[in-house]
């Protein structure tokens, strides 16, 4: 017999041939494996050519095995038994992971879900390290390296090249001040132009979309400071008589002398989503993971007080 080369051979036609060894009778072995009697046929006709060898033959009760088909019933039983395990899907069990998982995220984020999250994850994974990455320019890069495994963003930033997002929680923006604030607990677009502004600049970027709605209404806010993060915003506003309008649901889990207020603008919505390499789209960890934030960011959604009118 000539020898095979393995790429030559349609590997579909294994279980057809296990199915006809098995039952000796076209009709149910096409039934089992979902061809119709012809291409049953056809299906057998090239397992003859293929193999040199007539398979099956006509006895008096029936189709009986040819002695090089009786040889390969077993050797083929074990071989699709060992290939259906190859390509079944693993059972995933994240106590049995021992992996570093990054999550790039404000401080204002992390410091409402990571705790909560933490807890979730080394009480059903131990073996998880989940790393807090501050959000920095070039986050959408290291996620496409691998370097990052998961980022929080607005829905209304752009995503990365090769990126999938679903959504994870609502907030909305809060207009901050101090208690005791001159404005009295009230706000109006006027007084963006009369109170200086604490700015949080994440990305190098001092201007935002709030900028160009109070441009639209001839309103420049002076600046008292730019910072990296929302606490040290939180902390400035709460000890002088400058303002920052930043996460409602944030700002209202600090520990500090702070009135929110509903701010006078046109869209004040934050939807936050999780965004992630598109081809990491099939990894469970990565999948278990943003179940487990999505819990946990529904558990501190349900948890921010009233704002002041």
């Amino acid at each position: 017999m000539r020898e095979k080369h393995l790429r030559s051979i349609d590997l579909n036609l294994l279980p057809v041939l296990d199915a006809l060894l098995r039952h000796r009778n076209a009709s149910r072995a096409g039934r089992e494996v979902g061809l119709s009697q012809p291409a049953m046929s056809r299906a057998l006709g090239r397992l003859r050519d293929l193999l040199e060898d007539p398979l099956l033959v006509r006895g008096p009760g029936g189709l009986l095995l040819s002695p090089r088909a009786e040889a390969l019933q077993p050797a083929l039983a074990a071989i699709l038994t060992e290939l259906r395990g190859l390509l079944a899907e693993p059972a995933f069990d994240p106590s049995a992971e021992r992996r570093t998982m990054r999550i790039a995220m404000t401080d204002a984020q992390a410091s409402l879900l990571l705790a909560p999250l933490i807890a979730r994850v080394t009480a059903q994974a131990p073996g998880v390290l989940i790393e807090w990455v501050p959000i920095a320019a070039g986050v959408g890069e290291r996620m496409a390296k691998g370097e990052v495994d998961l980022a929080l963003a607005l829905d209304t930033t752009p995503l990365p090249g090769g990126a999938a997002s679903s959504p994870l929680m609502e907030d909305r923006l809060a207009t901050v001040v101090r208690q005791g604030h001159p404005c009295g607990g009230q706000w109006s677009l006027a007084d963006y132009a009369r109170y200086p502004s604490v700015i949080v600049s994440l990305l190098g970027d001092r201007t935002s979309d709030m900028d160009a709605e109070l441009a639209a209404s001839g309103i420049e806010r002076p600046i008292a400071a730019i910072v990296p993060n929302f606490r040290a915003a939180a902390e400035i506003v709460a000890s002088c008589d400058a303002v920052t309008t930043i996460s409602r649901a944030f700002a209202a889990t600090l520990p500090l002398p702070l009135v929110l207020i509903e701010p006078p603008l046109g869209n004040i919505r934050l939807s936050v989503v999780m965004i992630w390499a598109r081809f990491r789209g099939n990894d469970p960890l990565l999948e278990w993971l943003r179940a487990q934030l999505a819990a946990v960011s529904a558990s501190a959604g349900a948890q921010t007080a009233p704002m002041a009118v």
